[in-house]
């Protein structure tokens, strides 16, 4: 398989049309359907059908899509390292996370990443779901973690990566024997996190349920909200994968049914180092178990 090839076949896919394909790869448009009808033969299938003025992807093609804009962006990250290393320039890597998802659930991937590219440099930024998808569309990040992001954008990849129920969190002098439901916590201020990307799916939960408490104070970020727990000023409804101090103990209370998925985002077709597929890789394939309480 030539990478000529691939990117003729990418080109094709995105147009829909060889002849603005050809003009798009500079080249001849017979030279263009040569290499493709090569690339078939190789890969066993067609991937294009060709009807009259009409050119739209088979299936065979649709499956073949991703992988050959995988394998083409990584030639280009390569090439692109290849250059950077011999011009004795730092690599670095920007990854955007929501304010809901913790630090720890990255520390073994980074780990890995690190042990691979020692060099490397990395930068993050936090956000709101509107936020982290600007960034994204900006380029101002290579990729992203966080919930659900509300955004329809057709160029916004999303891999889910796992699945966490919610649980309350109180400080463990505060705590009931044996657990109990939400409304054993009537009394007790709620720390909202409105910078959560189910901050509204909570909000729908608790009033089709008819859940309340003593109060609110509102939230700007996870570390304030564990300190004021910890403190006995309020209880809190978090995501099983964020860590609790000491003094902070986890109820699984029966009554709540509110669970969030998390997803690694990406910007599909734009050009991707070998640092962030690297990290994108490790992520995908990682068999993830939210960090113990």
């Amino acid at each position: 398989m030539e990478m000529h090839q691939v990117r003729y076949f990418l080109a094709a896919s995105r147009t829909l049309n060889f002849t603005r394909a050809a003009e798009e790869c500079h080249v001849a448009q017979p030279s263009l359907t040569r290499a493709i009808k090569l690339l078939e033969a190789e890969l066993g299938g067609d991937v294009f059908r060709r009807e009259r003025n009409l050119t739209h992807l088979t299936v065979f093609g649709q499956q073949m899509l991703p992988l050959m804009r995988q394998c083409y962006e990584g030639a280009l990250a390569a090439k692109k390292l290849a250059v950077s290393i011999q011009k004795g320039a730092v690599a670095s890597l920007t990854l955007a996370l929501s304010h809901s998802v913790s630090m720890a659930l990255l520390v073994s991937p980074l780990r890995e990443l690190l042990r691979v590219f020692p060099a490397l440099e990395l930068r993050f930024l936090r956000g709101t779901p509107h936020e982290i998808a600007e960034r994204l569309k900006k380029g101002e990040a290579a990729m992203a973690i966080a919930g659900p992001l509300g955004e329809t954008w057709d160029r916004l990849d999303a891999w889910p990566l796992f699945s966490e129920r919610f649980d309350l969190v109180v400080a463990a002098s505060r705590a009931p024997p044996g657990g109990g439901a939400l409304a054993d916590f009537a009394a007790e201020r709620l720390l909202t996190r409105p910078y959560c990307e189910l901050a509204d799916a909570w909000l729908e939960f608790s009033r089709e349920h008819e859940i309340t408490f003593g109060g609110e104070h509102a939230m700007v970020c996870d570390a304030d909200l564990m300190q004021l727990v910890g403190e006995g000023l309020g209880v809190a409804i978090l995501p099983k994968s964020t860590p609790c101090p000491e003094g902070v103990i986890r109820i699984a209370v029966a009554d709540l049914d509110l669970k969030r998925t998390l997803y690694l985002y990406a910007v599909a077709g734009r050009e991707r180092d070998v640092q962030t597929a690297a990290l994108m890789n490790l992520l995908r394939a990682r068999a993830w178990e939210p960090p113990a309480p």
